[in-house]
């Protein structure tokens, strides 16, 4: 696998591999979820919106498509709720503001976070024709989206609102080189500051999220929302074997905050979602964010910086029992 620098935050990264689907392979999740507007918050969903942000290096000059699996609201994959009723908007915002904008780097969707131009939309209610199936939007020049010095590369914003309904949204995504193939964009990223997903029903299935944490990050705090209480959720890192933190029951959010080490700096921690195998807990929609001392909020990106995170064992013994 090819890789690029970036310049983040001062400091010299290393993007591991090519582009994607969304959610990635390591992060073994099966799903984005977003339900519509008149669902009670208890079915996993505590705001009916989502935001990724898709990372091109700047040298990257092909058109790029971004791609969309099951994008309707009924079939196969997607959560009834009664009568399949629900509709979602697909927005693909670029240009100027699409990322910088504060609103639009924040968990919930108010204010301005729908910045920057507005590319692309399409509206999706139950049709069978997309039932697990794609539907692509594009294509796009890279220059399209918003110039970013701090990683030399251009940003587009992809937004998943639910307009209308109670039906739940099982989706992904995926940046391709191709309309209607995908073929990854060599170099490229995705991110998000706030993950919506539904797990596995499998208790053997773990999920897994990757929070970048910056050499001005001295704690995080880790909330979690309908978790269901249905097990553990674990931090591993470069210092740590696996921090437990407090987990939430339905409909509520829950926080834990924890210091970071001088050696976790600049690098990904692996937040891991282990169910309980009894009693199994099914189609368990779960919503999750980490803010620094500041407030301000990690980044999730789905091929995780400097790689999946493995405890180093002189570091992690030294660290084991911290908390």
């Amino acid at each position: 696998m090819k890789k690029i620098m970036l310049v983040l935050t001062g400091i010299t990264l290393i993007m591991n591999g090519i582009s994607q689907p969304v959610p990635a392979g390591d992060e073994n999740i099966p799903f984005l979820m977003t339900f519509g507007p008149r669902a009670g918050t208890s079915w996993g969903d505590d705001d009916f919106s989502q935001t990724f942000f898709f990372l091109i290096p700047k040298k990257f000059t092909q058109a790029i498509y971004i791609r969309v699996y099951d994008p309707d609201i009924g079939g196969q994959c997607d959560e009834i709720n009664g009568l399949w009723d629900t509709k979602m908007t697909y927005s693909v915002y670029g240009g100027k503001d699409c990322y910088s904008v504060k609103d639009a780097q924040e968990t919930q969707p108010q204010g301005n976070y729908k910045s920057g131009n507005l590319l692309a939309t399409k509206s999706f209610v139950n049709q069978a024709n997309y039932d697990e199936n794609w539907y692509t939007f594009g294509p796009f020049n890279p220059s399209e989206g918003e110039y970013v010095s701090k990683w030399d590369a251009y940003i587009f914003k992809i937004i998943c609102d639910g307009v209308a309904g109670d039906d739940g949204n099982l989706y992904r995504y995926y940046l391709s080189t191709m309309p209607n193939m995908n073929k990854p964009v060599e170099g490229a990223n995705a991110f998000a500051y706030e993950y919506s997903f539904r797990m596995h029903d499998d208790p053997s299935e773990v999920s897994h999220i990757y929070p970048f944490v910056d050499d001005r990050t001295i704690t995080v705090k880790l909330a979690n929302f309908d978790w269901d209480s249905d097990g553990l959720i674990r931090t591993v890192s470069v210092a740590r074997h696996g921090q437990l933190t407090k987990v939430s029951g339905e409909d509520v959010w829950i926080e834990d905050e924890f210091k970071i080490f001088d050696e976790e700096k600049n690098t990904s921690l692996d937040i891991q979602f282990i169910k309980k195998k009894n009693p199994p807990v099914r189609n368990n929609n779960v919503v999750v964010n980490v803010r620094n001392q500041y407030g301000e909020l990690l980044p999730f990106y789905v091929i995780p910086i400097g790689g999946v995170p493995k405890p180093r064992p002189e570091i992690a013994v030294k660290k084991q029992t911290a908390h």
